[in-house]
């Protein structure tokens, strides 16, 4: 044999070895980690008492690292709370109504000494998690390996492999934990339920470093919830926040009215801001669909968009509680609000539907430098396209937007904080023009009634058109005091294509 073969024939031996090797241990690994998996799901799960309830806690596997707390029949709560593929799934199986009159009603579980007892006994529950769910993943592993491949030799290697993941999931979890995660849940469910069982903005933002008090409220709620199971919860409305409903985009869709009379009802809305296109072709015939506004007791602030000819902003100005801002400031319910009418009117084919960015920025900054002349800064801004928006940046704490179809926030290098609402209607009849719905979203946003800063927001989310959804997700401003930088001094005129024009 020559050299040459000989050497052929050994690099193949060696690469068929090598190559079964990876493939053995690659097949070891995955047995085991399904075995893992297996003994957790079977063997990880535990019941435990805290204060009146029992719950059930297991581990499940999970891209995002979650906790998710199961309140049936009223909806689920969602914190990010961890980043690790395994989340923490917590039930709420029984709650004594005696106990929890109990709790609600002695004096020796007052709000200093309830939220250390739930601590201590929520901790214990997980404790009782990690060390079963961990002890259980190992047995699976160790269980299934020799199973399958009947040797003690590669059970072993799994089960190495299994504790070495465990640990390293374990650091992960210590390491990327976020207590504060408590304040900003992801709610669905019943609409009405949400706001009692989260909390009022104004306890969440003033009690923001207590994660062992939002717990005792939580529990609380939860408690007086099942105590009450006939009906459903009711609002308590923070006395000292004012609260306003930021809506755009309705398109025509009279679901948006029913959506905008619950939310104001169980929220306790102070005043509505509409951000524009409340119509479609802005038309004579379409001026009917505004006086549903005179109904909701609330004063209705609406800026025109791009969709709304000025005969709609008049029809919109004649209906009870209206307050139609464009190119002027007003304060209501306590704050100063300054709206910018859309300069556009798509339905007229004489001006481009995508008018130039750039004018639309410069429209902006020359409102901005007007603003800075007022002798009272503005607590907010109302417009119809994020363009303007940003071009106001330093003008006010906050510019609301519409125009995009998608909800979206920004917090610009200013300080300002642009936030964009999606469709309220669901963008009416354009629904049915994708694949997929678009959902009916609205938000409500807390204001310090001081301060006249945001503190917090809910995104409420409704399913589209056909779908059956509700969704309601906390945000927590994390700085509402900070500093917004002051806007140019000099006004840039607008350039390009953008005009004012007469309705039809």
């Amino acid at each position: 044999m020559k050299f040459a073969d000989w050497t052929q024939g050994a690099r193949r031996f060696v690469t068929g070895l090598a190559t079964g090797r990876i493939a053995r241990g690659v097949a070891v690994a995955a047995v085991a980690l399904a075995g893992a998996w297996l003994g957790v799901m079977l063997g990880g799960a535990v019941r435990a008492n805290v204060g009146p309830v029992e719950l059930g806690m297991s581990a499940e596997p999970s891209w995002t690292g979650e906790t998710v707390v199961d309140a049936h029949p009223f909806g689920t709560l969602l914190f990010d709370t961890h980043d690790a593929p395994v989340g923490l799934r917590v039930t709420l199986e029984n709650i004594n109504p005696e106990r929890a009159r109990g709790f609600l009603d002695d004096p020796r579980f007052s709000a200093d000494r309830l939220p250390a007892l739930l601590e201590e006994e929520l901790g214990a529950g997980v404790r009782t998690l990690v060390l079963r769910a961990a002890l259980s993943g190992l047995v699976g592993a160790l269980v299934t390996s020799l199973i399958v491949f009947r040797r003690p030799g590669p059970a072993l290697a799994g089960l190495l492999g299994i504790t070495v993941a465990i640990a390293g999931t374990g650091a992960a979890i210590a390491l990327t934990f976020r207590p504060d995660s408590v304040v900003e849940p992801k709610y669905t469910g019943l609409l009405a339920g949400a706001p009692s069982l989260v909390g009022d903005a104004e306890s969440i933002v003033t009690r923001f470093e207590s994660y062992r008090v939002q717990l005792a409220k939580l529990v609380n709620n939860v408690s007086q919830l099942y105590d009450t199971v006939s009906a459903l919860p009711v609002y308590d409305a923070d006395p000292t926040s004012i609260r306003v409903l930021h809506v755009s985009d309705i398109h025509l869709s009279p679901i948006a009215w029913n959506l905008i009379r619950s939310i104001t009802t169980q929220f306790k809305i102070d005043a509505i801001i509409d951000t524009g296109d409340l119509t479609d072709h802005g038309t004579g015939p379409e001026d009917r669909f505004t006086e549903e506004i005179s109904t909701f007791g609330v004063p209705y602030v609406f800026v025109r968009g791009n969709h709304d000819s000025m005969a709609t902003q008049r029809a919109v100005a004649k209906q009870k509680g209206a307050v139609v801002l464009d190119g002027e400031a007003k304060t209501v319910a306590g704050l100063r609000i300054y709206g910018i009418g859309d300069p556009r009117f798509t339905p007229d084919k004489s001006v481009p539907v995508d008018s130039n960015l750039e004018s639309l920025d410069a429209l902006g900054r020359s409102h901005a430098a007007e603003l800075a002349k007022l002798p009272k800064q503005v607590d907010l801004v109302a417009v119809h396209d994020p363009t303007i928006a940003k071009g106001l940046s330093g003008a006010a704490p906050m510019v609301l937007a519409g125009h995009s179809h998608a909800r979206s926030t920004e917090l610009l290098p200013s300080g300002t904080r642009v936030l964009v609402q999606g469709s309220t209607g669901g963008a009416g009849l354009r629904a049915l023009e994708h694949d997929e719905p678009t959902p009916v979203e609205a938000s409500v946003l807390y204001f310090d009634a001081h301060t006249n800063r945001l503190r917090a927001w809910d995104d409420i989310t409704l399913g589209g058109l056909g779908e059956q959804s509700v969704q309601i997700q906390r945000h927590v401003e994390t700085d509402p005091g900070r500093t917004i930088s002051p806007v140019p001094t000099t006004a840039p005129s607008p350039t390009g294509s953008v005009t004012v024009t007469p309705s039809p």
